[in-house]
């Protein structure tokens, strides 16, 4: 499917040369695969209750698994996809991630039950793992350094374009054919990036990287994420009864010391502590877990209040989703551009506290009167602007201090921590939101989790340093 892994200098030379001949080529193949995994996540947002409709005898908790086990899977998956990327070849992992993309689409779309669905996902997002952080390092290879701002935050741009794109057209697709579809979809898509990529993509590697296959550290994360999510999640079921979701968290909360405790001591580690030591990466990190619980529940829970408060049909919802992610693009673009010459911590912490905004803006703007323009429009576009200057930058600020070698190992870290944050997210938006008796006071109370977690983000990126160029 791909090409070997070349190691000869005169025929490395000359695939370098190539490469920047074409950068925007290989963007627009590396972009469009990023932009399926992407949209995805957005449509499966429209698709919650559809999916609830067609599994009635399935619990809330296990519907919010197929989202969730896709996510924690996929952030599991993706440091060692990393690894495989750098060790055996960008291209060849990154086609072969698209492949496995498409087949578990399919299944998916045929899953006669919701356990069924589950596994699919779990598929779905080994295949994303694969071809995310190999997707990244082939762009990044194909421009020069002091191009890789503006580079990243095109990148950002193209998921920020998915997120825009996926509720409007997800919730036409949904409505109109079933939650199947949104499925299907992936696979046109994903077969020209296979046509294309397999023409034009060219091979890079590092043969000397070592492969972080840690299967004993694989499943201690997963378990403790699992029972931490789990216990947000159950506690509803078991509000007389606390002792059951207390010990869930116990339980994850001990397992996660014992990751962390492995990983130090462990000769081929799933997380690479050392990366760590950067004060830069460590805030950068832990700035995207905190911001990326906010924005999930952000975004998800708009499809709630919409549909279940306001009375918005789906299409209407997934159109008056459209707003924020629009203002994203643009938005992307320009910080990209200010964080190549002023560096990213400007662009970081303006965004958080533009996004900050917003949820007191929904605090106090949002009654259970249908009011878009007044009451939701102008959030969203607050919105808009800090999640276009602050994702982007999260990703160009990770990798900027890394060797070339660290590219695809650095970058899946910090994308598997924004996807444990994204668990969190639906997690908490679950927990608040999937029940009978659903009342604003709710959706208030998720507003003030999303304003004091970006706040929290803030702090943390004003430790960022990138102001160097490299």
């Amino acid at each position: 499917m791909a090409d070997g892994i070349m190691t000869n200098p005169a025929t490395t030379m000359l695939n370098d040369q190539t490469a920047h001949s074409r950068p925007w080529l290989i963007f627009h193949i590396a972009s469009l695969a990023t932009f399926l995994v992407s949209i995805d996540t957005t449509v499966l947002y429209v698709a919650f209750h559809s999916i609830s409709k067609s599994f009635p005898d399935a619990s809330a908790t296990s519907i919010s698994w197929v989202m969730n086990a896709y996510t924690l899977v996929y952030a599991t998956c993706l440091i060692p996809a990393g690894g495989l990327a750098d060790r055996f070849g960008r291209k060849k992992v990154f086609m072969y991630g698209v492949a496995a993309f498409i087949f578990a689409s399919v299944l998916c779309g045929l899953s006669p039950n919701v356990h069924t669905l589950i596994l699919a996902r779990m598929l779905q997002a080994v295949g994303a793992s694969l071809l995310g952080p190999a997707a990244l390092s082939l762009i990044l290879e194909a421009f020069p350094k002091q191009k890789r701002a503006i580079v990243v935050g095109a990148w950002g741009a193209t998921g920020a374009l998915a997120a825009a794109l996926g509720p409007a057209f997800g919730s036409w697709i949904v409505d109109s054919f079933g939650w199947e579809w949104a499925f299907y979809i992936n696979v046109p898509l994903g077969l020209y990036c296979l046509i294309r990529g397999r023409k034009h993509l060219l091979e890079s590697s590092n043969p000397v990287t070592k492969v972080r296959f840690d299967l004993v550290g694989m499943v201690l994360i997963i378990a403790a994420i699992a029972l931490i999510v789990s216990s947000l999640i159950e506690y509803k079921l078991y509000i007389n009864q606390l002792m059951f979701p207390l010990a869930l968290l116990t339980a994850g909360v001990l397992l996660l010391a014992v990751f962390i405790y492995w990983c130090k001591r462990a000769l081929n580690p799933l997380l690479d502590i050392s990366l760590f030591h950067s004060k830069t990466y460590q805030a950068v990190n832990t700035a995207a877990f905190f911001f990326s619980i906010a924005f999930a529940t952000m975004f998800f829970s708009f499809f709630f209040l919409m549909t279940k408060i306001w009375g918005y049909s789906l299409p209407q919802a997934g159109l008056a989703m459209m707003a924020g992610p629009v203002t994203v693009v643009p938005t992307a673009l320009l910080g990209g551009r200010v964080a190549a010459k002023y560096g990213h911590k400007i662009v970081l912490t303006i965004g958080c506290l533009i996004f900050s905004l917003s949820s007191i803006w929904y605090l106090f703007a949002i009654t259970a009167t249908p009011d878009y323009l007044w009451a939701c429009l102008p959030g969203q576009l607050i919105s808009g602007v800090g999640v276009g200057l602050v994702m982007p930058s999260l990703s160009g600020a990770a990798v900027h201090d890394l060797p070339q070698k660290d590219y695809a190992i650095g970058s899946a870290i910090n994308q598997a921590i924004r996807q444990v944050g994204t668990v969190f997210g639906v997690a908490l938006t679950v927990a608040f939101l999937v029940k009978a008796d659903l009342v604003l006071d709710d959706f208030h109370h998720l507003y003030e989790i999303q304003f004091l977690l970006v706040i929290v983000s803030a702090g943390l990126v004003t430790k960022v340093d990138t102001s160097r160029n490299v």
